[in-house]
């Protein structure tokens, strides 16, 4: 809705992998699937591609707070060997995730990741005023989950022998 504001999410999360590294992991798609199915959700992918890009698009359902939610997205920039955008449509919001790799030296790397969330109606929206009243807290809960994200997809992308 025109108007609303969103509510912004932001963290950043060093990791002991090169940039390209790093970047071949967060592009690892097919991992990305299988740790949400993992955590319950289920993953639809919508397009054919094979190979990794803008154009990808998933249908994503899972349980939030007893209730039943579905997210579509899509990547909509595909910026190698840096920048990410995904884009998302449920039934209260439009998102926006957008994950920017930075090399920090040979070795070591930072994953800038944010979320951008509009709501679609006046229900999303009061969510978001009282979900702002906690902010903090939903801060540090979701830099705590993007750092197990990092944290996962850095050991399965972790070259054998450092293993």
């Amino acid at each position: 809705m025109q108007g609303f504001w969103p509510m912004k999410f932001a963290t950043r999360q060093d990791c002991e992998l090169p940039a390209e590294d790093l970047f071949a992991a967060i592009s690892d798609f097919p991992l990305a699937e299988r740790m949400l199915v993992n955590r319950g959700a289920q993953v639809r992918r919508l397009d054919p591609s094979r190979e990794p890009g803008a154009g990808m698009a998933w249908q994503i359902g899972f349980d939030l707070r007893g209730k039943r939610r579905d997210v579509r997205l899509s990547v909509v920039r595909f910026d190698r060997p840096e920048n990410i955008v995904m884009e998302g449509v449920s039934d209260m919001f439009d998102l926006t995730i957008e994950m920017t790799v930075i090399a920090l030296t040979r070795a070591k790397s930072r994953l800038i990741f944010e979320v951008d969330a509009r709501p679609r109606n006046m229900r999303a929206r009061l969510l978001l005023q009282t979900a702002k009243l906690g902010k903090s807290q939903l801060d540090r809960q979701f830099a705590s989950r993007i750092a197990d994200y990092v944290a996962g997809i850095s050991s399965a992308h972790r070259p054998r022998q450092a293993r």
